[in-house]
């Protein structure tokens, strides 16, 4: 697009920053320059996607090679995309104002569920054709990856590709397949249909490479999937997840996008770990992402002093599914404030564990600023703690809220889950009782001109099964009794010292089918998508009504998806795709589950025998066991 031209649109709209280049650490290549022109888009709103890590870590390793120029496109909001469809405008990337339909491949990151309308709707703006097989080589590569990859049925029909797993390596293998197809072509083919058709079967050899339109699915009369099965030769019929072995031996960015407005999680994000093995049973990230893989305590600090020069930010963000978990975050911790914290910097974990919790280790952290504190006990009782193995006692838990207040600490805000599997009357009680047990002791240590300081909120969400889980088979709470569950916990919360939150029963009802679906939902999708949904995360755009009409004049039953319990021996739509953890073990923890007997840690207890590191041939990697003997004891101390 013409600068001229965003010139005359940018007065129309709100919040103009989000479409307009000159962030710092962005990439500008002459695209003549270059053989390859690759767009990465993240479905939803740029202060949204910016910060996405995951998008930046691609977007810094492909412009690393001068072949290939890599540029970013966002959601347009409601204002933008009315005036872009008014004046003809097409989706365009930021850094150029390229058009995407002039790319090579567009990259879609697939983080929720509720962004799949702005996906169509992106496409759309962009003038390419919603479905795959209608879009021959006069447009771009159009493929995906990120968690909802993992159950790739819904949006199937839509995508080239999906990449399933980790992408760092396997990014760079099918940017050089690409590159081959492109140099290989001949006269004599049977049209450009062909040719790509030929390109895909190539990038379907890549491990971690999945193309769509090779796989046939049968079903039978009831509704439920018969069989997946592959309809040509020479394709797998599952598709294994890409792991990256070792998270030490691929690229980190060191230049990470800095905006010039307000983004979430507005601050420089650093991973130190990938995987988690706690073994939470509602938690797809926790199978997906196995095995534990730590990134090097030498590297974390010299990429945070790196990262801190590149980007001017004065808070670092450790991120992984479970920071407190790093095997050395305590001297890691205090090291970094040693270092920087006479400077202003502040350290972050965002994903605090009650039983790896210390006030030690949180004083660390607020040594420069201090915040509220984070905690997910899920559950209420202990009863149910076991059935979805979150292994905590309520002891434990009301011994660290007790040092949190006596260490200063007013405010606290706890996670809870409602709809769990098994839960009942008693369990939703439990969150009353425990919440209420949390304010007395806050109001018993401070004194009484400082009670009017302790407050403790409450975000409650309601339980959405997903696929590779072992609560995979479980049918959801139907909507009248996620409703009525909410209503019990707000008359029973709501008080001078405690306050509740809680995410749309309705939003996790369709987030429950779109996780479950399989390619029938594409319908439902394009329907939604064509009467006006977008931006379906966002309480002010949701719109249940439209998406129940979507269903309704697609044919398609959202109770089948999202109500009902699936029995052991049926076919999933996701069947296909091997995460590594294989169907029997998550079975077996389904079972455990309904018999409330939790399963150990396999880091710290015996192997769980998930399959993971046995079908990848990988091993978690811990820091603390690559220490010698003295720089253990040294540690300890």
């Amino acid at each position: 697009m013409k600068s001229d031209s965003l010139e005359k649109i940018l007065p129309l709209v709100q919040r103009p920053a989000r479409y307009i280049d000159g962030e710092w650490n962005a990439v500008h290549k002459p695209h003549h320059e270059v053989n390859l022109k690759i767009a990465l888009i993240y479905p939803d709103t740029y202060e949204v996607g910016l910060p996405n890590l995951g998008l930046q870590i691609l977007y810094e390793i492909l412009n690393d090679r001068e072949d290939v120029v890599a540029e970013r496109a966002y959601a347009p909001w409601i204002d933008m995309e009315r005036v872009m469809r008014e004046r003809r405008i097409p989706l365009f990337a930021l850094e150029s104002g390229t058009s995407l339909i002039s790319f090579d491949i567009l990259g879609f990151s697939l983080q929720y569920e509720m962004t799949y309308t702005n996906i169509l709707n992106a496409l759309d703006l962009a003038g390419i054709p919603l479905y795959a097989t209608d879009r021959d080589e006069r447009y771009p590569l159009v493929i995906a990856g990120g968690p909802c990859a993992f159950n790739p049925e819904p949006l199937a029909p839509f995508f080239d590709l999906f990449v399933i797993g980790d992408g760092e390596e396997v990014i760079l293998e099918l940017v050089e397949e690409y590159k081959k197809g492109r140099r290989s072509k001949v006269e004599g083919r049977k049209g450009q249909l062909a040719e790509r058709r030929e390109l895909l079967k190539r990038l379907a050899g890549l491990q971690g490479i999945y193309v769509p339109r090779f796989y046939d699915v049968e079903y039978y009369p009831s509704g439920r999937v018969k069989k997946i099965q592959p309809n040509c030769k020479g394709i797998s019929p599952k598709v294994s997840k890409r792991t990256v072995k070792d998270v030490n031996d691929v690229k980190f960015p060191m230049h990470l996008l800095v905006p010039y407005v307000d983004v979430v999680h507005d601050r420089c994000s650093l991973e130190v770990m990938r995987g988690c093995t706690r073994g939470c049973r509602f938690c797809q990230a926790g199978i997906i992402y196995r095995p534990v893989r730590e990134r090097s305590h030498k590297l974390i600090l010299k990429a945070v002093n790196v990262l801190l020069r590149e980007t001017g930010y004065e808070e670092i963000s450790l991120v992984s599914l479970s920071s407190s978990d790093y095997s050395l975050i305590q001297p890691l911790l205090r090291k970094l404030m040693d270092d920087h914290s006479q400077k202003g910097i502040s350290i972050s974990l965002p994903s605090l564990r009650l039983d790896t919790f210390s006030v030690e280790l949180a004083s660390q952290i607020q040594r420069v600023k201090k915040t509220g504190l984070t905690f997910a006990p899920e559950a209420g009782t202990q009863r149910l703690r076991d059935a979805i193995n979150k292994c905590l006692t309520e002891e434990d838990l009301l011994a660290t809220v007790k040092d949190v207040f006596e260490s200063g600490w007013r405010k606290l805000k706890l996670y809870f889950m409602i709809g769990l599997p098994t839960e009942t009357q008693e369990d939703l009680q439990g969150i009353v009782d425990l919440t209420h047990k949390i304010v007395d002791i806050g109001l018993s240590i401070n004194p009484k001109r400082e009670r009017n300081k302790v407050r403790v909120t409450l975000s409650v969400a309601s339980f959405v099964p997903k696929s590779h889980t072992p609560f995979q088979w479980v049918a959801q709470n139907p909507l009248p009794e996620l409703e009525k569950k909410i209503e019990f916990l707000r008359k029973n919360l709501q008080g001078r010292y405690t306050s509740l939150k809680w995410q749309d029963p309705k939003l996790s009802v369709l987030e429950a089918a779109l996780a479950r679906g399989d390619r029938r939902l594409s319908k439902v999708i394009e329907r939604a998508f064509k009467i006006g949904c977008r931006f379906d995360a966002w309480t002010e755009q949701f719109n249940f009504d439209k998406w129940l009409k979507a269903f309704e004049e697609s044919g398609v039953s959202l109770d089948f998806y999202a109500y009902r319990e699936r029995s052991r021996d049926e076919v999933f739509s996701w069947d296909h795709i091997n995460s590594g953890v294989n169907k029997e073990y998550l079975w077996n923890e389904y079972q455990r589950a309904l018999s409330q007997t939790p399963t150990e840690d396999c880091r710290t207890g015996p192997c769980s025998e998930c399959g993971v590191c046995q079908t990848f041939k990988l091993k978690p990697v811990l820091e603390r066991e690559k220490l010698c003997t003295s720089h253990r004891e040294e540690i300890k101390k």
